[in-house]
């Protein structure tokens, strides 16, 4: 009863990590993995004398996706020293922005079921990651690992307009697909490069004033940041309702016990000392700069659904579940070029594939076949060489082997039965065993002949061809 008298508010700050080659200020790898400390130089181990240069590419990055949540694109920006002392942090600070951020005032659409709703995008500004700690299993110590010491962030900051788990994590997919849609970040979120401070605060439901937010940091799992909200807005009214207070604070959400954990007291800006970075140049773009962006932007998700709503006569909840994966649309596209069947092509990837990748933990990236594939396990169902039955089977297979339907199929001998004295005979055998169906059918059960052609599909496993199954049937029940 005392969640209904409160209202839940909810802002997130995303980090995702830009897809260049090098990193912001230098020319070190960004790519994930490699030995300890293999990935740094001078610049980002900050080492006195050292000096860093912007990578342009991080600035066109973050104006697409600015571009693509509908953000204002200032001219004039800078960058900004955000001071803070941290082991893996070797200046002791970070070139982050302050004041004048690259990007303003967007808002990206999310879907409810009362319809859409926009959640407002604060800003996004560019910025240096920090490196990571490995902490020795033993306790006894941490080493520090600079490989991941200045790649390019964008950090993505909404408007407090969540009212809920479910609205968090709708926000979070929808943003995590538009990035991978203009390719500005590959939003791996176990290597880290997609993930999420959460904001939660709770007031009485009328009230217009926030309450004090507890802020949980760098949560890379949908699932963990569903749950991490739930917990918090029990434990927040828990704590009113008991006559406490909230206090300001930033928390650890640990999986394995389902809770959080006080850290630290939440900083605030003052606590940072921002001031302007001294060792780089004001970024001053031009009006024809940020259009020529523009103009390059791809189609993004919310128009891709759009496009096969009309074009291919998909549902609404069909076409959101194919957008919301880059990965998954670009794997339909390519098999409706080759299999001419976008009906077939969706339901196979909504339904049995979607199904399997739940099964097995899998995102859409990691299916092991082809579009080619697919394409070819529907053409062998259209040609009536299998079943659907069997090719449910073959396509487990495809999952566990990789290997070309046709092959899957000749290896198992699953081609479907449709010679007609075959056939002929299994219907023969199963009327003559099951009389009592006969005389149910022939008094107006029409489920007696599903039973009959079930049988059938039995006695054959499954490789008998269902139409001229039901066919044979009708006409010697007559």
């Amino acid at each position: 009863m005392a969640r209904e008298e409160y209202e839940t508010v909810i802002g997130l700050e995303v980090h995702a990590e830009l897809s260049t080659k090098t990193k912001i200020f230098c020319s070190c790898p960004t790519e994930f993995g490699g030995e300890p400390n293999t990935h740094c130089c001078p610049v980002c181990m900050a080492m006195p004398g050292a000096l860093p240069v912007l990578n342009e590419k991080v600035l066109e990055y973050a104006v697409k996706a600015g571009l693509a949540t509908n953000c204002t694109i200032a001219e004039n920006s800078k960058n900004d020293r955000k001071n803070y002392f941290y082991p893996d942090l070797p200046k002791s600070y970070q070139i982050s922005q302050f004041d004048k951020p690259l990007c303003e005032k967007g808002y990206v659409e999310i879907d409810l079921e009362e319809g859409k709703k926009r959640i407002g995008i604060t800003r996004i500004h560019i910025e240096e990651d920090a490196g990571k700690l490995n902490h020795d299993d033993y306790g006894r110590g941490s080493l520090v690992d600079l490989n991941r010491a200045g790649v390019p962030l964008i950090e993505i900051v909404s408007e407090p307009d969540m009212r809920g788990a479910d609205e968090a994590d709708k926000y979070l997919k929808k943003l995590k697909s538009i990035l991978e849609y203009i390719e500005v970040s590959d939003c791996k979120m176990q290597e880290g490069s997609f993930r999420a401070d959460v904001n939660v605060s709770i007031r009485k439901k009328g009230e217009t004033e926030f309450g004090t937010r507890t802020e949980m940091k760098n949560m890379n799992s949908f699932r963990s940041i569903s749950r991490a909200i739930e917990y918090e807005i029990e434990r927040q009214i828990e704590v009113i309702q008991n006559g406490g207070k909230i206090d300001q604070e930033t928390l650890r959400w640990d999986e394995i016990s389902g809770k959080t954990f006080s850290m630290r007291d939440k900083e605030d800006a003052q606590d940072y000392r921002y001031f302007p970075e001294p060792d780089l140049v004001p970024i001053k773009l031009s009006k024809e700069y940020i259009e020529n962006i523009k103009r390059e932007l791809p189609e993004l998700p919310e128009s891709r659904k759009e496009r096969y709503l009309n074009d291919y006569k998909l549902t609404e909840k069909e076409a959101r579940t194919l957008t919301a994966s880059k990965y998954l649309s670009d794997f339909f596209e390519k098999a409706i070029k080759i299999s001419k069947n976008p009906k077939a092509v969706c339901n196979w990837l909504t339904s049995d594939v979607a199904r399997i990748l739940n099964e097995k933990e899998l995102e859409p990236e990691e299916i092991p076949f082809t579009p080619e594939n697919l394409s070819e396990l529907i053409g062998l169902i259209e040609k009536g060489t299998i079943s659907s039955k069997i090719a449910k089977d073959v396509l487990d297979k495809m999952f566990e082997n990789s290997e070309a339907p046709s092959k899957i199929i000749e290896d198992n001998g699953w081609v479907q039965i449709s010679d007609e004295g075959a056939i002929k005979e299994v219907v023969e055998k199963i009327l003559e065993s099951n009389p009592q169906s006969i005389i149910d059918y022939k008094n107006g059960k029409d489920k007696a002949l599903g039973y009959l052609v079930g049988q059938a599909m039995k006695e054959t496993k499954g490789k008998a061809n269902p139409g001229m199954l039901n066919q044979m049937f009708r006409d010697a029940l007559k």
